[in-house]
């Protein structure tokens, strides 16, 4: 379900890789959500629920099997080469790998640059001369917490894994995008640099005018950036609601138990079994029929087989794809008798 008025609307997005015998991989089945202008939307999973993936095929990179991904209102899928292109500024990336997503052999001032040297002549600013490029790198190296000094001229080998996220991240926001996906970019980092890099996506969120889809299978670092939390599990959207509402209250109970797995900070306490999930991941290749959760699930009955669950409303901006949910759906308001009676 996705709104008119939204920067960013994924609809019924399907990505499924071929894998020989007539077989394919269910990356991402039939995902919706939209992203409201300056919005963080975070979106959670174990590791292989489609999570990357749909952010990849947001940006295009792979195409989507199906579906639409409408950003201001153009339907990037159905966009050739050249009109994509065009569109690549105002949409950016930050991929999981901070050090192998940048050119080894590029100086930092090249590996910035570069995006103003290709899109010069499309850019509002102006930003066609090199002196010009060269204070725009400048810019957003200081931005990032860089010192253009003595950065410009280094190599990525020269610089840790949190210098290098920061790189990447400089690289991304040197076009001045509207929307930018994050695909787990803290994931590879200490847990202090990690901080640190959270810290200054939400300083780069304010100061560009930012709109983030945040991708990262840590629920706690999600629950500090993000407005709304969508949960997949095997290519599928199970749960989007509020950051604080789906935290507090729960409705799937897959959401349940990724939430019942995170690790309390206190050696006195003895971490709990209840809610835990337990089995295998099922195959991508081979989904379970109805409900993909359902050979994992402790609520799980004959219908979960049978019918596939839709996302469904059970509270004031909380959906879930669940036949029983942990949090029942409030029931809809009494019809006005007068209304009635007049009629």
């Amino acid at each position: 379900m996705t709104t008119n008025d939204a920067l960013l609307s994924v609809e019924n997005l399907v990505v499924e890789y071929p894998v020989g015998r007539g077989r394919k991989v269910h990356a991402v089945s039939d995902v919706s959500f939209d992203v409201q202008a300056g919005e963080t939307l975070g979106v959670v999973g174990e590791s292989g629920c489609g999570k990357s993936t749909a952010g990849k095929a947001i940006v295009q990179l792979p195409r989507p099997t199906s579906g639409s991904v409408l950003f201001e209102g153009t339907d990037l899928v159905k966009l050739d080469g050249d009109q994509l292109r065009r569109f690549r500024p105002r949409l950016q990336m930050i991929f999981q790998d901070p050090v192998s997503s940048l050119n080894p052999r590029r100086r930092v001032e090249d590996i910035v640059g570069d995006p103003l040297s290709v899109w010069s002549a499309e850019l509002e600013s102006s930003v066609a001369s090199k002196q010009e490029r060269k204070a725009k790198v400048a810019e957003v190296l200081e931005a990032v917490g860089l010192d253009p000094v003595s950065a410009a001229g280094r190599r990525p080998h020269e610089f840790s894994g949190g210098q290098c996220q920061r790189i990447s991240i400089a690289r991304a926001l040197v076009l001045e995008p509207k929307v930018l996906i994050c695909d787990e970019p803290v994931s590879a980092l200490d847990v202090s640099i990690q901080a640190q890099i959270i810290n200054l996506l939400e300083a780069m969120k304010a100061r560009f005018s930012l709109t983030l889809v945040f991708i990262s299978h840590d629920l706690a670092v999600v629950r500090n950036i993000s407005d709304r939390v969508a949960v997949m599990y095997l290519g599928k959207l199970c749960e989007l609601a509020p950051s604080d509402v789906l935290y507090r209250t729960p409705a799937h109970p897959y959401t349940a138990a990724l939430l019942a797995s995170i690790p309390e900070p206190d050696p006195a306490i003895v971490p709990s079994t209840t809610g835990r999930l337990t089995g295998e991941l099922p195959s991508s290749i081979d989904p379970p029929s109805g409900c993909r959760f359902r050979t994992r699930c402790p609520r799980a009955e004959e219908r979960c087989a049978a019918e596939e669950p839709v996302l469904r409303e059970v509270a004031t901006g909380q959906r879930v794809a669940c036949h029983f949910p942990l949090v029942e759906a409030r029931p809809a308001a009494p019809a006005n008798v007068a209304s009635q009676q007049s009629a």
